[in-house]
């Protein structure tokens, strides 16, 4: 016996592709203001983005509210939406919430450890880091999907979801999330100093998780952080690496 066919109303359907455009119009309007395409401070056209993007004006109004409540553009006192700028100071601040965010991931997965076999995943990624050796633009794309996953791993041990989502709007920002500055290390002359830090760090915190040393895992989280903002001051003076950070256009060196 045949199943009756699905029925999606009319209502249902339009829901669905409003809800699938706006993810798209994100994205892509995301990937727009990062890579610099539009300039700092600059009011945000919504018609041609209407053909660029392949969607109806009401996706790309969302996705753009979406994008002003995480703080990727400024909603302007006349109506419509402008291209954020940021200090240098913002950005310093947004890589300092991340490592106080971090730090308390940290020490909550050592004060929650059930069992020692929870921390397979975060050695497997810091293993396969250390194994890359050194950070080049050919490596950068394999050392970042293993940092990625081991930040990821160490918000799963903290069991918090109050915490991811403190984390997730955090690293929205640019320059704030645990790659953002990957890319760009890896043209530095000192990536392979600032690679063996962080693998350094990496082996330390699953140590003080092991042993379930929240103080010490903490402090180590918040330290791990700050590496962005030592690669960060490193780009600042090279164009090449500052043309490759996540957003770095957005940056007005120029205000503090």
């Amino acid at each position: 016996m045949s199943r009756p066919a699905r029925v999606v109303s009319p209502q249902g359907r339009r829901s669905g592709d409003v809800e699938s455009q706006t993810a798209r119009a994100f994205f892509g309007l995301r990937e727009i203001l990062l890579r610099g395409e539009l300039a700092r401070g600059e009011r945000i056209s919504e018609l041609p983005l209407v053909g660029r993007l392949g969607t109806s004006r009401t996706p790309i109004r969302l996705a753009l509210e979406r994008l002003a409540h995480m703080g990727l553009v400024d909603v302007l006192s006349s109506g419509g939406f402008a291209v954020r700028e940021f200090t240098l100071s913002e950005v310093h601040d947004a890589i300092e919430v991340r490592g106080v965010l971090e730090g308390t991931v940290a020490r909550m997965a050592a004060e929650r450890l059930f069992a020692d076999h929870e921390l397979a995943p975060l050695r497997r990624y810091a293993t396969g880091m250390e194994n890359l050796q050194r950070l080049t633009i050919d490596s950068f794309p394999e050392y970042m999907d293993l940092n990625e996953g081991f930040h990821s791993a160490l918000l799963d041990l903290a069991k918090s979801e109050m915490l991811r989502r403190s984390l997730e709007q955090v690293r929205v920002l640019p320059f704030a999330s645990p790659s953002a500055m990957v890319f760009p290390t890896s043209v530095l002359p000192r990536s392979n100093e600032i690679m063996a830090i962080a693998n350094e760090h990496h082996r330390a915190l699953i140590e003080a998780i092991s042993a379930r040393q929240g103080t010490r895992a903490e402090s180590l989280g918040r330290e791990h952080a700050f590496i962005a903002r030592r690669a960060l001051e490193l780009a600042l003076s090279d164009s090449d690496a500052l043309s490759r950070v996540p957003g770095g256009s957005l940056i007005n060196m120029a205000a503090r």
